[in-house]
Formats: structure tokens, sequence, C-alpha cells
């Protein structure tokens, strides 16, 4: 490293009349630019995470199995034959559906879901099934689950008694409505009103006798180790030993559209917050543009001192380097300050829109749960972020090479003349 890096830096970290107050606050748009980058990405990252791991814990399971030679019950030996695959963290038979289910509130569509209890106490499935009231243990065949969103929709409460509208297949080619009494049991939430707003849970028993397996899907739910790593080839081993008849499709297959979505907008809003970083490039380049100008009494000494063009602009280069590297540094260790704190960020400027609002009524709320998790799960991708921080150093550079190439032109004669 030759002197050029060391004059770069005292024009950074110099007096203000050397010139530092330029890159300083050149600096400090780019760190300006990077905070909201920085936060965009945790954010992003834990909602799609958030939300993912509902979907895969309580929704579709990481994979689901098929039976396409029977109709009636998943049989119990292909379920223990999958349970033997090595990766496989459980299995469990689910008959699911559509029904009507009416209360004193109201009525309106439910998404029937039989399931064996072992699922709901797996350890994924327990770290997100919040049990809002009552108790989520079904003691008979006609006690029931209810999603949040249904139990305010029906005015239901532990206790309550619900009547279930599902169809049964006559025998003759005839679908006959067959309405049953359920005693609600508990009010649950997965933290994600889309998943569970529509759920009406009982047990598997109580599926095979109301729910006819020509009209209602039969499948079985298998949890794997890792669901975000081999994936495919557990699945691939999976179809292997179920053997022909039976169709094994992975959560990214199940849940294609809704992750893609996500994805999509993670990308368009960090090619947005991008569009910052650009713009703080530009003041990079003028900053140097003015260094340029106010500094050329030292071009000229270095010139004249033997110094060669490209050593001119290598200071002016390094110059830039260090004010993208420390508007970098510093944009990054305040964006990951702010990420990591977010829900207590949320919060406190919830209660403070809260204190001035409340005169009006209503309550605030940034992250509305109809829409939104509850609790961000905080999920810092650490490869992002480096390229980030590079993608912002190669802009600062790039910028400054229109003033650096300028400086290196200068002709000290006609500056030493000029002053």
């Amino acid at each position: 490293m030759n002197s050029s890096f060391f004059i770069a830096l005292r024009y950074l970290w110099g007096r203000a009349g050397e010139g530092g107050r330029y890159l300083r606050g050149a600096a400090a748009s780019i760190a300006l630019s990077l905070v909201p980058i920085i936060v965009t990405l945790i954010v992003a990252d834990g909602m799609i995470r958030g939300i993912t791991d509902r979907y895969l814990e309580l929704g579709t399971g990481h994979l689901e199995v098929y039976d396409y030679i029977g109709a009636g019950e998943f049989p119990q030996d292909v379920q223990n034959t999958v349970l033997a695959v090595e990766g496989i963290r459980g299995a469990w038979r689910e008959r699911q559906g559509l029904g009507i289910i009416l209360g004193r509130g109201g009525r309106t569509g439910a998404t029937v879901r039989a399931v064996e209890a072992g699922f709901w106490e797996d350890p994924g499935s327990s770290a997100f099934l919040k049990v809002e009231a009552g108790t989520a243990v079904l003691e008979s065949d006609r006690e029931l689950l209810l999603g949040r969103g249904l139990a305010e929709t029906l005015g239901a409460e532990p206790g309550s008694q619900v009547r279930l509208m599902t169809v049964r297949n006559s025998g003759e080619n005839q679908n006959l409505p067959r309405v049953t009494l359920f005693t609600v049991k508990g009010i649950i939430s997965s933290g994600y009103r889309e998943l569970d707003s529509l759920w009406c849970i009982m047990s598997y028993q109580a599926g095979l006798e109301l729910l006819s397996p020509e009209l209602y899907r039969s499948f079985l739910t298998v949890k794997i180790e890792d669901p975000y790593g081999r994936i495919a080839q557990t699945a691939d081993r999976v179809r292997f030993k179920a053997g022909p008849g039976y169709a094994v499709y992975t959560w990214m297959e199940l849940q294609q559209s809704l992750y893609r979505s996500f994805e999509s907008t993670r990308q368009m809003l960090l090619f947005i917050m991008a569009l910052l970083v650009l713009v703080a490039a530009v003041n990079v380049s003028s900053a140097t543009s003015m260094l340029v100008i106010e500094r050329q009494r030292d071009i000229a000494i270095l010139k004249t001192g033997g110094g060669s063009p490209v050593f001119i602009r290598k200071v002016f280069l390094w110059g830039s380097f260090l004010t993208g590297l420390s508007g970098a540094l510093l944009g990054g260790a305040l964006g990951l300050c702010l990420g990591r704190f977010i829900n207590p960020i949320i919060r406190g400027l919830e209660g403070i829109l809260q204190f001035f609002t409340s005169p009006w009524g209503g309550q605030v709320k940034i992250l509305d749960p109809e829409y939104y998790l509850e609790e961000i799960p905080v999920i810092i991708d650490w490869g992002m972020i480096l390229l980030i921080g590079i993608f912002t150093l190669a802009a600062s550079i790039l910028a400054s090479i229109p003033p650096a190439r300028r400086a290196g032109k200068l002709k000290p004669l006609e500056i030493l003349r000029r002053i």
C-alpha cells in the first residue's frame, strides 16, 4: 500500500478545510441509503420465513403423499413404510375438504381438517400453534377446534355448540348434505390469519365417519428433518418406498405460487432500495469532483514532486473507496441494529401513535395481523448483506472514476500560475 492511500485517508478524516466535509457527507449519504435496505431485507426475510414455516408446520407439512389406488382410508402399512425412510420426522393421515359451519353468530364456509392427533403434538406444530381459548386436546369425536377468524365470525367460544354441514355420497351417485352437532373445545391461531382463519379441526376418526372419501381428499402429511435442505432427494426416497400408485409432492410444489409471490416481492423491494445506493454513489462522484477542485494545489505539488497521473488517480480512487467503506460499515451497523430490534421498535411506534390518536378512538397497528405476522422473526442473511456492501463499494469507485481521471490530467504549471 503506497502513500496515495494515506493521502486519501487524510482527505477523508482530516480537517473540513482539507476537503473532508465533502467525503464525509458522501459517506453519510451512503450510510443513510443502506439503513432502509438492510432493514427491508431483514423484515422481508423474516416475514417470508415466518409465513413459510407456518404453512410447512401447520398446513401442508413438508411432503404430502396421495394414494391413487384406493379410495378409502390411507393404508396403515404405507404410513409405516414412509416412517421408516431415513430423514423422516413424522407422518400423519389426514382427510380434508370444505364444509359449511353454523353458529349463533352466523354461518360461513370452513376448511374441514381431520388429522391424527400426533400431528399437533409434533415439535414443529406446537412451536407455532397458539391456543387462544380452551384447550387443543380433543377428547371425543364430537368436539372440534376453530381458527380464531372462524370463531369470531360464528361468535363461538369454548363450550359453544355449532353445526357442521358436510356432503356424503348416498351410493346412488347422489350427494346429500349431512349436518352434525359439535362442541367447540378450543380456539387456535397460527399467528398468521390467512392460514388459519377458516380452520375447522376434528379428530381423524370423526373425519372417517363424516367426510366421504369420494368427495374429500385423503393423504399422508409428512415432515422431514430439514425441509429447506435436500427435500427433493427425500421425496424421491419416499416415492420409491411407497411404490407405484402413490404420488409425492414437496411443499415447494404445493405452495409454489405463494412462495414465488414472496420471492418476487422481496426482489422488487431490494431493487427499489438499491436505487438509493446508486443515488448515493452519485454523491460520491460529486464529492470527489469538489475535492479535486479544492485540492488542485496539492495535485500540482504532488505532480511537481514526481507524482504520475496514475498516482493522482489512485489518491482519489482510494478516497472514494474509503468513503464507500465508511458509509457501508456505518449504514450496515445501523441497519442491523434496527432490524435486530424491529419488533420492539414497531411496538414502541404503535404505542406513541396510539397515545396521540387515542382521543379519536381506534387501535393503531403498523403491521395489521390480518395480513402480516403478529411477531416478525429476525432473519439475517449475511451473504446478501455482504453482497450489498460489495455493490456499494463498487458503485462508489465506479462513480468516482471520471473525476479521478480529470485530476490525473491536470497540468501542474497551469495550476501554480493561477494560484
